[in-house]
């Protein structure tokens, strides 16, 4: 089989974005001369600019919801000339850009009602695999095996030069080590409690000299300011950044302390050792990352994990008990070994 045009699309989310990065090096390697696109999230794909492996970018805005920029969109997918669509989201919105198309193959999930608009569905057998592993499902009626797992982003010097510079403003010697945490989290149950990451500071502070910044997502304000008592003498916090400018942040870093988040996902393609803290999601899935390169997820199993739910249902002293046995001396004691 050969492909002149292909649009490969994952629609949402930074995170799951950043875990296609090991199959558009796959496609590319199989089909080395033709056109890639992808489409996302504007947010989200923003992470993908300069990947040597795609030939174009196209953002999604998903704040933009008038029927003239939808109809602009889908206008984009129709006159595509694509002969190859492989939809790794498969919500409606996906599955009918994706139909769009009018590629010859489509490929795309096996689910209810909106699977008819793919040419291929891919079934999932239940088994629990990575979000890697899962999305090569998609690329196996290609004949494509699964063949590289390290995510990537790419970044230019300016990039990691202004990024030097930023650090710098904020008063941060950048010829120590820097150890980077992000306490936040979209859902209130992947969030480690803000008092252990108040304990986490105090003994970063008093056992090593190394730089500590904190990373906030856009609701975090009250979650820094809390963490920042008793330690704006020692911890920077950086501004709200958009997703490169914070990946260009992290390649600073030695250690990236992070919740199951975007943020953890970033931290680890720009080569950060990343100690990822779950609490409802499996690991399995969501941190397939090589010990190797000093990446390690912390997870303590109870009887209802993984719940995989937003907000924990349990009461009183079993609320959020998944994240309180994931101990303030066992972060620390991860930290202090990547350092």
């Amino acid at each position: 089989m050969t492909f002149k045009r292909i649009l490969l699309t994952r629609m949402k989310y930074i995170g799951d974005v950043v875990l296609t990065t090991p199959i558009i090096r796959s496609l590319r390697e199989t089909f080395p001369d033709s056109h890639i696109a992808y489409l996302g999230d504007a947010k989200a794909v923003s992470l993908l600019e300069y990947n040597p492996f795609l030939n174009e970018i196209i953002p999604f805005d998903f704040s933009r919801d008038s029927a003239v920029y939808q109809l602009k969109m889908y206008w984009k997918m129709f006159t595509g000339g694509y002969d190859l669509t492989i939809d790794l989201y498969s919500n409606p919105r996906s599955a009918l850009m994706t139909f769009a198309t009018r590629a010859k193959v489509r490929i795309g999930g096996d689910t209810r009602g909106r699977g008819n608009l793919y040419t291929i569905k891919i079934g999932d057998d239940g088994t629990l695999k990575s979000a890697i592993v899962h999305h090569y499902q998609s690329l196996k009626p290609l004949g494509i095996e699964p063949k590289y797992a390290k995510t990537e982003i790419y970044l230019t010097d300016n990039e990691r030069s202004a990024a030097k510079e930023l650090l710098a403003s904020l008063g941060v010697n950048t010829s120590k080590r820097i150890v980077a945490i992000h306490p936040g989290a979209t859902w209130p149950n992947k969030i480690w409690l803000k008092e252990y990451f108040s304990s986490l500071l105090s003994r970063m502070i008093a056992e090593t000299d190394c730089e500590i910044i904190l990373s906030p997502g856009p609701k975090d304000s009250e979650l820094i300011d809390f963490i920042l008592r008793n330690h704006a003498a020692r911890v920077r916090s950086l501004p709200l950044l958009p997703v490169r400018t914070l990946a260009a942040i992290l390649s600073q870093c030695s250690v990236f302390v992070s919740n199951d988040c975007g943020p953890m996902h970033i931290g680890v393609a720009v080569g950060a050792k990343t100690i990822g803290i779950f609490g409802p999601e499996p690991t399995e899935i969501w941190f397939p990352y090589d010990r190797k390169d000093g990446h390690l997820p912390l997870f303590k199993k109870i009887p209802c994990s993984p719940c995989r739910t937003t907000n924990c249902f349990r009461q009183g002293d079993d609320y959020l008990e998944c994240m309180k046995l994931i101990t303030v001396d066992e972060v620390y004691s991860a930290v202090k070994e990547r350092l």
